[in-house]
């Protein structure tokens, strides 16, 4: 889907901020440089798949909120963020992979946007939160397998699905296509199927408490946004396969119109009928749709649950490993970390320096508490979110005439109101977060100024400067 070759640097722009030459550019919007030959054009049913295991998978991981923001407060969460998080995001994303569509996506725009010292405090943030992320869903997935488990035992267990995902990316297994409409169909099916029996024992009003008596506002709002923002980080990553698309601009925007209701819908109505059905919000845990399935239709949905959960669960992670894993790659290809780091397997094409060194932390960092790694992480998140967002701004400067497959509707007061509304939010989060979160979050971002320094001036690695490309054959 992307190019891993040097067309990464194709439209890095020099310090004086000088206007890109848009002979750059080939006559479709990608880099001049070929980028593989022609890819297959995947159908509608199977891209809508693709995207929903990535950026949902299911109604798995995110329970939690419900108790610790409350019933009603989580509902609205989850059913407003979307509007003002991952589609502006998702957005920008597009209109920047159709002028470049290289390996290390943003990280890469952002060097192309903003220089150097933004290209790697983008890289470093996302690959340090990466680290939180990556680690929880080998927690998550104990939380719904080991029952009884506590512990070493318990962080054993994470470790040990961590290291079989990280094999598979290393392997470069992936899922797609028609491969990911079946998995979803198999997760669907307990799920609907919770939905209907729960509908039939509706005795609690689903919304109720709004927040959690006697809790602080301050306590309950961020801990439940956070969970939320979470929940839909991550669509950024949608815009690398536009070339994928027939008539992007079309697919793209049917693919948001469909895929996002769908996510809501997901999120909301299990867990809301589960709860009108049991009224015991205050016993949501992560991983506890399990529990209620089996509470509300005995043990064989229970069962199937459990399976469905580890499905999408699986799924999730081992995309998500695939992609984070791709960006330090591309940052020691662009001579910001050691080469040794970018080495590509020679069998199998993956960065295996990049998988090995990352599946350590996550091992490490597996020891602690899935909430907790969510709230710290999503501030890398919304550091490398924005980061994005205002390159996408910026390059509509820098590059005014590059031909865009896809482009932000509505022009300036679209693009606008893609970095706006978003920003809001993320002010919100970081007025609200917690005091530990307060703690720590800073010193994560601060590492990035810091690691630039050491590398930089320390170890002397020096970034591999722009190559113009040259005009594409006529």
């Amino acid at each position: 889907m992307s190019n891993p070759n040097r067309t990464a640097n194709s439209l890095q722009a020099d310090a004086g901020g000088k206007k890109l030459s848009t002979d750059m550019l080939n006559e479709n919007g990608t880099s001049a440089t070929k980028l593989g030959g022609a890819m297959r054009q995947i159908g509608f049913l199977p891209l809508l798949a693709v995207f929903f295991g990535y950026t949902c998978g299911g109604p798995f991981g995110y329970e939690e909120i419900f108790k610790d923001a409350g019933p009603g407060m989580a509902i609205v969460f989850l059913a407003i963020v979307p509007f003002f998080w991952c589609i502006p995001i998702a957005l920008a994303s597009a209109e920047l992979n159709s002028i470049m569509p290289v390996q290390g996506g943003f990280y890469r725009w952002t060097r192309a946007a903003f220089g150097d010292f933004w290209g790697f405090q983008c890289g470093w943030w996302n690959w340090a939160g990466t680290f939180l992320l990556n680690s929880m869903y080998g927690v998550l997935l104990m939380n719904y397998l080991s029952y009884g488990l506590t512990g070493y035992k318990r962080w054993l267990g994470a470790c040990a699905v961590l290291i079989l995902l990280a094999l598979m990316n290393l392997r470069g297994i992936k899922v797609a296509g028609w491969f990911a409409v079946v998995l979803q169909t198999a997760v669907f099916i307990p799920v609907i199927w919770l939905c209907i029996v729960a509908l039939f024992h509706w005795h609690y009003n689903p919304a109720l408490p709004f927040v959690p008596p006697g809790k602080p506002l301050g306590t309950v709002f961020g801990s439940g946004l956070a969970l939320a923002m979470w929940n839909y980080a991550g669509y950024e990553q949608l815009s690398s396969i536009t070339g994928e698309m027939k008539d992007p601009q079309r697919t793209f925007t049917r693919l948001l119109v469909w895929n996002t209701p769908l996510i809501i819908v997901t999120y909301i109505v299990p867990a809301m009928f589960a709860l009108a059905a049991l009224g015991n919000w205050t016993a949501w845990n992560t991983g506890y749709i399990v529990t209620a399935s089996r509470l509300v239709g005995g043990k064989p949905l229970g069962v199937a649950m459990l399976v469905a959960s580890v499905i999408g669960t699986l799924a999730l992670s081992n995309s998500t490993i695939l992609y984070t894993t791709r960006i330090p790659a591309a940052m020691a290809e662009d001579g910001f970390f050691p080469q040794s780091l970018g080495k590509i397997h020679p069998r199998y094409g993956t960065p295996a320096h990049a998988i090995l060194i990352s599946l350590v932390v996550y091992c490490v960092l597996a020891k602690f508490d899935v909430v907790a790694l969510v709230d710290i992480y999503i501030w890398t998140r919304i550091a490398t979110s924005l980061l994005t967002l205002l390159s996408a701004w910026r390059m509509r400067q820098k590059a005014p005439a590059a031909p865009r497959r896809f482009r932000v509707p509505g022009g300036r007061i679209g693009m606008a109101a893609i970095i706006i509304l978003p920003a809001i939010l993320c002010a919100i989060k970081i007025m609200y977060s917690e005091p530990f979160v307060m703690r720590y979050s800073p010193l994560l971002l601060a590492t990035g100024p810091v690691a630039y320094v050491i590398l930089r001036f320390v170890f002397r690695l020096r970034p591999r400067p722009a190559e113009p490309l040259a005009a594409p054959e006529s």
